[in-house]
């Protein structure tokens, strides 16, 4: 009679890991969204998304934990990737949550706490091993930038598809005004130059009528006065065709900029 093999057992912080992944599917956390590597159930991505009435409102902010083997019975570390204004990026943070203190880590916590937990301390201003300090404008600027920023990340491509349907949205929202306020000045230059051209040629048309007058004066004045109204046209077209390419300049400055960021 052959001897029953019994299943091998998971390692503890395999079958935590999915426990507490499963629990948050189940139980979505506000503004905070996690997935494990799917071939490291061990280091997890998460995302914070800026809440509102804060300088964070607006932002994404993508960061990693990095469990031990021992889970649940050590803490993780606790790394931040987009720039924010509240942590250092790629530097472990020293967190109670965080195996920075070993010694006040509860087992019982689970992803969901961990991810909590950092989202009220960055909330707050207490200083800690890997915390900066910056102003309420800077945080919002680094909330503006970590849309395009986050988007370069591989891994959050990957496991945050829906976040960067939102992300391009937002992106294409903030563009729309830009784009119609570079059409409104691009139709209001070639608007200037048309009527500039009237205006040149209904100025030439006036001086026209005063050259026959002075014609019947002499024709040497005749000579000098046409002379000058077409050196006078000339110059008045060559400043508009300079004004018109400065700005076309600029225009495309801006709009290289803005796809950079």
């Amino acid at each position: 009679m052959s001897a029953t093999t019994k299943p091998r057992k998971q390692p503890t912080a395999i079958a935590r890991m999915k426990q507490d992944y499963m629990r948050l599917k189940r139980d979505p956390l506000p503004y905070i969204s996690a997935e494990p590597l799917p071939n490291n159930i061990l280091e997890w991505h998460y995302v914070v998304k800026g809440p509102a009435n804060t300088p964070y409102h607006g932002g994404y902010y993508h960061g990693t934990l990095l469990f031990p083997r021992e889970f649940p019975f050590k803490p993780p570390s606790i790394y931040m990737l987009t720039p924010n204004g509240r942590f250092k990026t790629n530097t472990r943070l020293c967190l109670s949550i965080s195996d920075f203190h070993p010694d006040t880590w509860n087992p019982t916590w689970c992803v969901g706490t961990i991810l909590t937990g950092l989202l009220s301390f960055m909330l707050e201003t207490t200083p800690t091993l890997g915390s900066i300090e910056s102003t309420q404008y800077e945080k919002k600027q680094y909330a503006k930038r970590s849309l395009a920023f986050n988007l370069k990340n591989q891994n959050f491509r990957e496991l945050f598809p829906e976040i960067c349907e939102e992300i391009n949205k937002s992106l294409e929202e903030e563009q729309q005004p830009l784009v119609k306020d570079v059409e409104t000045l691009t139709n209001g230059v070639g608007g200037k130059d048309s009527s500039n051209s009237e205006i040149v040629n209904g100025d030439i048309s006036v001086r026209d009528g005063n050259i026959e007058n002075v014609q019947n004066r002499g024709s040497g004045a005749n000579s000098t006065a046409n002379s000058l109204i077409n050196w006078q046209a000339i110059y008045s077209n060559i400043i508009i065709l300079i004004c018109f390419a400065i700005f076309a300049l600029v225009v495309n400055y801006v709009i290289k900029n803005i796809n950079q960021e």
